[in-house]
C-alpha cells in the first residue's frame, strides 16, 4: 500500500501547495453561487475521505467535529443535510487554521488506514476521492480567478502557477475522418468515472475536425465582425442570454484605451493573439461556429479523432447533451450521486485544460456544464 499512500500524499500536497500562498482574507469570499471559497474547498475535499472512507471502514476512527459534515457536504443527499450552496462564503467559522487542523487530522488517519491494506474495493473508493480532489484543484484556480476578477484592483495570485499557456503558431488545418463505426467509452485498466463506462459503437458520417482550438485572434475577428450583434448566429436562448447580461466579449476581457486586456491569475494583461480563447460559454462557441460557417463536433466525433488532435489546453464544448451511455447504472448510495443525477440540461466538454491537474486527463473524460457557464477554462474546436 506504499504506492497508494504516496499517491494520496502527492495529491494532498499538491492541494496544499496551491492554497498556501493565499492571504487569510482570500479563503472566504464567495462572489457567486457557483464559486466555492477556498476554505470550503479545503474542508469539502477533506470531508470526502472522512465520510466515505474513515467513518464506514475504520473502526478506530473518531469524528473530528460533528458539525463539519453539515458545513462541507456539497450535494450528496444520501450523506445528510448541508448548508445551502450560496451560503458557503458566509462561514467565518471554522477558521482557516481550524480547517487546516481538520485536514491534518484526516491525513494522518488516512495514512494509518492505507498502510493497513484496506483491500481492493476500498482502494477504489480512495482513488475516487483522489480524483475528486483533483477536480477541486482545478476548481480552485477557476473559482479564485473569478473572485479576484471582480476586484477592481485586479490582484494577482502570489504563488507559483504550475501551468502555462502555449501560443498557437500554425494555421488552422482540418483532419478528415472517414464514415464508419467507432468505439466510444472507457475500457481497460486504470481509473475512470462511471459516466465513461459502457463502451459502445456509434456510426459517424464523414466529417472534418480542426487540429487545434480557436485562438484569441480568431475570436477577436468574430467580435469585431459584429458576432455579438447578429441574432441569426445564436440559439434563441443564447440570444436572450447575450442581451439580458450585456455580453460582448469572453469573460474577463476589457477594452481599455482601445486595447483588449484580460484578467489573468497574474493580474490584468494584454490579450495574447495566439493563445487558445478561453472562458467561453456554449452559446458563444455555437455562435462563433455559425459565423465561420461550421459547427461544433459531437462528443463522439471528438473522441474518435482525439488521437490525432492536439488537446488539453481547454475544455472544449461539444454539440452533445450530457446523457447516459447504453447500460449506464448509478451506484447505490451517495457515490451514485456523483454523475448520474446531473444528466439533464447540460452539455458535454472534452479534452481537459492547462489548469487540469497532472494525470487527470484522458480522451474518454466527459466533463459537463450548463450552456451559459464560462468561468472554467472552456474553449472552442471547430468541425465541418
Amino acid at each position: 500500500m506504499k504506492d497508494l499512500h504516496s499517491r494520496f500524499r502527492d495529491v494532498r500536497n499538491y492541494t496544499d501547495a496551491i492554497f498556501r500562498p493565499l492571504a487569510v482574507e482570500d479563503y472566504i469570499p464567495q462572489p457567486a453561487e457557483f464559486v466555492s471559497p477556498p476554505k470550503w474547498n479545503l474542508g469539502h475535499t477533506t470531508w470526502f475521505f472522512e465520510t466515505f472512507i474513515l467513518q464506514p471502514y475504520d473502526r478506530k476512527y473518531k469524528v473530528f467535529n460533528e458539525n463539519y459534515p453539515f458545513l462541507f457536504n456539497s450535494y450528496y443527499n444520501n450523506a445528510g443535510s448541508r448548508i445551502l450552496r450560496s451560503r458557503r462564503g458566509d462561514l467565518t467559522r471554522p477558521t482557516v487554521a481550524e480547517v487546516y487542523e481538520y485536514r491534518k487530522y484526516i491525513d494522518e488517519a488516512m495514512r494509518n488506514f492505507i498502510l493497513n491494506d484496506p483491500g481492493k474495493e476500498i482502494t477504489a473508493l480512495i482513488e475516487l476521492g483522489l480524483q475528486h480532489e483533483q477536480q477541486h484543484q482545478e476548481l480552485f484556480w477557476t473559482d479564485l480567478k473569478y473572485t479576484l476578477g471582480l476586484n477592481p484592483l485586479f490582484p494577482a495570485y502570489n504563488g507559483k502557477i504550475p501551468f502555462k499557456e502555449i501560443t498557437e503558431q500554425k494555421e488552422m488545418k482540418f483532419i478528415s475522418m472517414e464514415k464508419g463505426i467507432y468505439d466510444i467509452g472507457f475500457e481497460g485498466n486504470g481509473f475512470c468515472y462511471d459516466n465513461e463506462l459502457g463502451k459502445h459503437k456509434v456510426y459517424l458520417h464523414n466529417f472534418a475536425i480542426a487540429e487545434r482550438p480557436v485562438t484569441n485572434a480568431e475570436y477577436l475577428e468574430f467580435i469585431e465582425g459584429g458576432g455579438y450583434g447578429d441574432f441569426n448566429l445564436w440559439h434563441d436562448e443564447g440570444w436572450k442570454w447575450v442581451n439580458e447580461n450585456e455580453i460582448s466579449a469572453p469573460l474577463y476581457w476589457y477594452k481599455i484605451d482601445g486595447k483588449w486586456m484580460n484578467h489573468t491569475l497574474k493580474g490584468l494583461k494584454p490579450v495574447v493573439p495566439g493563445e487558445a480563447v478561453k472562458h467561453i460559454s456554449f452559446y458563444e462557441a455555437f455562435a462563433f461556429a455559425e459565423w465561420k460557417g461550421m459547427r461544433l463536433p459531437t462528443e463522439f466525433e471528438w473522441e474518435a479523432a482525439s488521437d490525432r488532435l492536439g488537446w488539453g489546453k481547454r475544455w472544449e464544448w461539444t454539440q452533445s447533451a450530457y446523457l447516459p451511455y447504453p447500460g449506464f447504472r448509478k451506484a447505490p448510495g451517495a457515490v451514485g450521486e456523483y454523475n448520474g443525477k446531473f444528466m439533464v440540461n447540460q452539455m458535454v466538454l472534452r479534452g481537459g485544460s492547462v489548469a487540469t491537474s497532472p494525470g487527470h486527463s484522458r480522451k474518454t473524460y466527459r466533463n459537463f456544464f450548463h450552456p451559459d457557464e464560462r468561468w472554467q477554462f472552456t474553449g472552442i474546436r471547430l468541425a465541418k
